[in-house]
């Protein structure tokens, strides 16, 4: 199995930037990919950014150019550097494993980003 442990989030004011990490423990020779969800009140969870275990990445319309996604491999760790960040982009922000042959699915605990406009 995967466990993955977030954290970074916070209250920041539109047009700042927060940093997420997402630490990945277990199996991990097995994750097929890796990506930061996102869900607002009232909202379904959606995705955010990707990067598969080949290192491409993708991004949702709404973020792209502002958030970028890379990962540390030495640390096992993926990050989401969110910039020119905007109160829609207010939701809680999960991480998220593809893993195994069957493409199980991991998912951290979950980490509040609040931007205040």
């Amino acid at each position: 199995q995967v466990q993955l442990v977030e954290s970074g989030g916070g209250l920041v004011q539109a047009g700042g930037s927060l940093r997420l990490s997402c630490a990945a423990s277990g199996s991990i020779f097995s994750i097929n990919a890796m990506g930061w969800y996102r869900q607002a009140p009232g909202k379904q969870r959606e995705l955010v950014a990707g990067i598969t275990s080949g290192g491409t990445t993708n991004y949702a319309v709404s973020v792209k150019g502002r958030f970028t996604i890379s990962r540390d491999n030495a640390k096992n760790t993926v990050y989401l550097q969110m910039n020119s960040l905007k109160p829609e982009d207010t939701a809680v922000y999960y991480c998220n494993a593809d893993w195994g042959q069957m493409g199980y699915d991991s998912w951290g605990q979950g980490t509040q980003v609040t931007v205040s406009s």
